[in-house]
C-alpha cells in the first residue's frame, strides 16, 4: 500500500494530474499497478486523508491539490487536533496520576496488555482510543472525558493513518506504557512528560509522512503486489 500511495502521489506532486483531473478507475490502477482493490482502496483513502484528493461517489476519484499542507482526520486539520491534544492530555496526564483510582489503574493495565497483544490494526486502533479515553477519566473531570469523546473519531483516524503508514504501533506502546508506569508511581512530572513524548513523536511521524525526503524516488521499480 505504502508504495501504491507513493506511486499515486509523486503522480500529483509532479503534475502528471492536474487540480480537477479525474484519476484513472480502480479497475484500471489494479490493473497497471498489478495490486489488489483493498490495497489501492487504502492508498486512495490515504490520499484524500492527505488532502490531495476528494471521492466522488458513483464519479471516482478527483485532484483537489498538488501539495500535501495538512492531513485532515474527520472534521479536524491535523494541526488543530495536535495543538488541541498538546493543551488537553498533557496537563489531564498529570492531572491522571494525581487523582487515578485503582480502578483506573486496573483498566489501564489491562488496555495495554491487551493493545501489546493485538495484532489486528482495526482492533489496536480501537483500543487506542479508548485508551486516552481511560487516561481522561481518571483525571477525575468529566469535561476532559468530554473533550476526548468529541475528538475521539479524529484520533482514531490519525492512529490508523500513522500506523499504516508510520508502523507507530510498537513504539506507541511502549510510549503508553511510559504513561501508565507513570500514573502507577503517582508522578505527575513523569506523567506530563510521557505524554509530552507521546504527542511529540505522533507529530514527528506525520511530519516524515506528509513531507518525506523526496531526493529519492520512492517508487523505483514499480510497486509490488
Amino acid at each position: 500500500m505504502e508504495a501504491v500511495l507513493a506511486h499515486l502521489r509523486d503522480a500529483i506532486e509532479r503534475g502528471e494530474y492536474a487540480i480537477g483531473d479525474k484519476l484513472p478507475s480502480e479497475a484500471e490502477l489494479c490493473r497497471t499497478l498489478e495490486v489488489s482493490r483493498p490495497v489501492l482502496r487504502e492508498a486512495l483513502r490515504a490520499l484524500q486523508t492527505m488532502g490531495l484528493t476528494v471521492s466522488k461517489t458513483g464519479k471516482g476519484t478527483f485532484v483537489v491539490a498538488t501539495a500535501v499542507e495538512d492531513p485532515t482526520f474527520g472534521d479536524y486539520a491535523a494541526s488543530d487536533l495536535l495543538e488541541v491534544r498538546r493543551h488537553v492530555e498533557i496537563p489531564v496526564a498529570g492531572y491522571a496520576a494525581l487523582r487515578r483510582t485503582p480502578e483506573n489503574l486496573d483498566h489501564l493495565a489491562h488496555l495495554l496488555d491487551r493493545m501489546e497483544r493485538e495484532t489486528d490494526t482495526t482492533a489496536w486502533v480501537a483500543m487506542d482510543t479508548l485508551f486516552h479515553l481511560a487516561v481522561a477519566e481518571a483525571a477525575q473531570n468529566p469535561v476532559f472525558r468530554r473533550v476526548i469523546e468529541e475528538i475521539r473519531d479524529a484520533l482514531a483516524r490519525q492512529s490508523a493513518f500513522l500506523n499504516e503508514l508510520g508502523g507507530r504501533r510498537e513504539q506507541s506502546n511502549r510510549e503508553h506504557r511510559a504513561i501508565v508506569e507513570a500514573l502507577v508511581d503517582g508522578s505527575e512530572h513523569d506523567a506530563v512528560q510521557a505524554m509530552a513524548h507521546h504527542l511529540d513523536r505522533v507529530e514527528t511521524t506525520l511530519t516524515d509522512i506528509v513531507r518525506p525526503n523526496r531526493a529519492t524516488n520512492p517508487t523505483e521499480g514499480g510497486p509490488e503486489a
